[in-house]
C-alpha cells in the first residue's frame, strides 16, 4: 500500500513522503490517525500543488530576507559603553542590545537570529553573524567605543 505522509513518522519518513507500507499498519495506524493519505493520482496533484505553493511562499520570503541583508550587510552598529582599568568593558553587549539597536534602524530581527561568535566584551569592532533563514545570512559590524 502506497501513502503520502502528512506529517514525519519515527522510521517511516517526513512529511509528503511517498512509502510503501503493509495494509494493516497503513489502514489501522497512518490512516486511522490522519498521519497519511492513500496515493493515488489525485492526492499526489494535491501534494505537487501544496509543495509548489511552498516553495513560491518560501522563495518569496528569501526575496524579502535578501533585501534586509542588502541593507544591513556589514552595517556598524555602535555603543557607548563604561570602562574601567586598561579600557575593560563592564558587562558585555547581549543580543538582546543588539536587536534594539538594529530596530532604531528600522529593522525588525529577532535576537535569536543574532549569533556572535564569542562575548563582545571589549573596546574596538566586533563582527556578528546574523542568521535570518538558512539561506539569508550575513554579518554585522558592533563597535564599542568608550
Amino acid at each position: 500500500m502506497k501513502i503520502i505522509l502528512l506529517e514525519d513518522v519515527k522510521g517511516k519518513g517526513k512529511k509528503d513522503d511517498i512509502i510503501n507500507v503493509s495494509d494493516g499498519y497503513g489502514k489501522n495506524y497512518l490512516l486511522k490517525n490522519k498521519l497519511g493519505v492513500l496515493y493515488t493520482e489525485g492526492s499526489k496533484k494535491v501534494l505537487d500543488k501544496e509543495i509548489k505553493i511552498r516553495q513560491d511562499k518560501e522563495d518569496a520570503l528569501v526575496s524579502d530576507l535578501t533585501k534586509i541583508k542588502e541593507k544591513l550587510e556589514n552595517k556598524n552598529i555602535k555603543f557607548k559603553v563604561k570602562v574601567g582599568k586598561e579600557d575593560r568593558v563592564f558587562g558585555n553587549i547581549s543580543t538582546k542590545q543588539i536587536s534594539e539597536e538594529v530596530k532604531k534602524l528600522g529593522f525588525n530581527i529577532d535576537k535569536k537570529c543574532i549569533k556572535p561568535d564569542s562575548n563582545i566584551d571589549s573596546l574596538g569592532t566586533h563582527k556578528v553573524l546574523v542568521e535570518l533563514h538558512k539561506k539569508v545570512k550575513f554579518y554585522i559590524n558592533v563597535v564599542l567605543d568608550k
